[in-house]
């Protein structure tokens, strides 16, 4: 039973054995064949990529065939190129020898020629030293003779020709600079009578004394009163003088100074107005005038400015310029003078193309520096130039400030024309005053200035000072030396004398001659 078991055992076995190796064989078989055709196609590839290598092989050689072709055709072509070269090359250089041939032979022709000129230059030297010396003896020789050394003979040729020529030099001066002042004067007078005629401006004149209108002569007494206390007290309140006269239901307040006597004639109306006249009730009275003036100057500057259409000032400028309305320049108040000038200057400058708005304040503020001139030391000039540059006023403006007197030389057209229309306002007629021992010394020392020259024989003061005359001695003065002395006369007038306006010097050259009939 047992070997019947184990034959089973044995026979399943080989069974099991046939039928895996059958199916071990079948599968190998198949690999094999797959394998078999992959070694096929990769056998048609190598096949087909020694078709292509021989093709490019094929290829490369016709290509190194055709390369050698070019190249030696190249080479041939360079070959025929270098040889042109070298053939120009040699032609060139055959050229630059010859131009260095003749390039040797200018630099010695050049050499010869500069040695020739040096000989000539020393000849020339040579001669130049014998010619002055030949010269100098000559000179020497001529002096002798003459007896007269070279600059005395220049000076006794000079006289000669001078008082030869001296008449038509002269008269062709004359002609020049006559033509020339016609011309300029001509233009100036229209320009200045254009302005002054399109300006109409009161008399400027003030006076030095202010009179007070009394509701009857007794109000005098109490004016005065009691052993004279009341007017004494209002004296020393106000810094003026009272008089009284016997001019009825009147009282004359009078001082220099216009400011205090308009604080004077303002309390002594509000005192006249109250009834109660006292040293405490004037003192009172006084005090408070004086703070409605101070308020009234920073409204007069405030007029002024809106006048003249300037914007922009401080308050305390204002109020400077607004004590000018109380002070006064030969009886000219001197804010009216200086807006009387604004409105001249602004035509002018328009006439003549400079700038209004700078010769507008400059001639607004060109006076600024009499306002506080008896508080500050120095001129009003230099005061009002502190003040400008105080308050920032623009330098063109403070130049014509410091220029219209010419203090400083006058720089720009707006200094000029400020000036002029500081003349114009003050010379016209009846804007200044002043007193008649003044008149008589200005006159005298008008003549003396011009007496002090040579040749002069008489000089009179005329047209209030405006013109002076002068006459001349004919032997000692020719026409050329006339020209002269009137230059110098005036040059020396605005030296030294101070006046308004202009003085027209006129210097004549009277000749007469006189024979007897017998």
């Amino acid at each position: 039973m047992e070997n019947i078991t184990v034959l089973i055992a044995l026979a399943g076995g080989a069974i099991l054995g046939v039928i895996s190796g059958w199916f071990l064989f079948s599968k190998g078989k198949k690999i094999s064949t797959a394998l078999q055709a992959e070694i096929n196609a990769k056998e048609r590839e190598l096949q087909k990529l020694d078709s292509k290598l021989n093709e490019a092989k094929s290829q490369i050689r016709t290509a190194e065939t055709e390369a050698k072709a070019t190249a030696r055709e190249i080479l041939s072509d360079a070959k025929l190129q270098a040889s042109e070269i070298e053939a120009k090359v040699e032609k060139e250089q055959g050229r630059l020898e010859e131009k260095e041939k003749g390039l040797d032979q200018k630099v010695k022709e050049v050499e010869r020629q500069r040695e020739t000129v040096t000989k000539k230059e020393k000849e020339l030297e040579e001669l130049k030293t014998e010619l002055s010396e030949a010269s100098a003896t000559h000179r020497e020789a001529l002096e002798k003779v003459a007896k007269l050394s070279e600059e005395e003979a220049k000076q006794q040729l000079w006289k000669e020709l001078e008082k030869d020529f001296s008449e038509h030099f002269a008269g062709q001066v004359k002609l020049l600079k006559q033509g020339m002042e016609d011309e300029a004067e001509e233009k100036a007078k229209n320009l200045m009578a254009e302005a002054m005629q399109r300006y109409a401006s009161e008399v400027a004149s003030e006076s030095t004394a202010t009179v007070v209108q009394l509701p009857s002569d007794d109000m005098k007494g109490k004016i005065i009163g009691k052993e004279g206390r009341n007017i004494i007290a209002f004296e020393q309140a106000t810094g003026v003088d009272v008089i009284i006269d016997d001019t009825p239901s009147a009282i004359v307040i009078s001082g220099f100074d216009l400011a205090r006597r308009y604080v004077a004639k303002l309390a002594m109306e509000k005192l006249i107005q109250d009834g109660r006249i006292q040293p405490a009730r004037i003192e009172e009275i006084v005090g408070k005038v004086k703070e409605q003036v101070g308020k009234m100057m920073l409204e007069f500057g405030k007029r002024a400015t809106e006048e003249l259409g300037i914007t922009g000032y401080p308050q305390e400028l204002l109020k400077i310029i607004g004590r000018l309305r109380f002070r006064t320049s030969y009886g000219q108040n001197v804010l009216k003078h200086s807006v009387e000038m604004a409105h001249l200057g602004r035509m002018l400058a328009e006439e003549i193309g400079a700038d209004p708005k700078i010769v507008t304040e400059g001639c607004l503020l060109h006076d600024i520096g009499k306002a506080l001139d008896h508080e500050v030391t120095g001129t009003h000039v230099e005061i009002g130039v502190e003040i400008c540059k105080r308050y920032k006023v623009r330098p063109e403006v403070i130049h014509c400030v410091a220029a219209h007197h010419e203090d400083i030389p006058m720089a720009t057209p707006e200094a000029f024309v400020v000036a002029a229309a500081d003349a114009i306002s003050g010379a016209r007629p009846g804007a200044r005053r002043e007193s008649i021992e003044e008149y008589f010394k200005r006159l005298r020392e008008l003549e003396e200035v011009a007496k002090t020259f040579e040749g002069v024989q008489r000089a009179y003061a005329i047209s209030a000072g405006r013109e002076i005359r002068v006459f001349v001695n004919t032997e000692k003065i020719n026409d050329l030396d006339q020209e002269k002395l009137a230059k110098d006369i005036a040059k020396k007038i605005e030296a030294e004398l101070t006046y308004p306006g202009v003085i027209k010097v006129n210097v004549i050259r009277e000749r007469r001659i006189e024979q007897l009939a017998k």
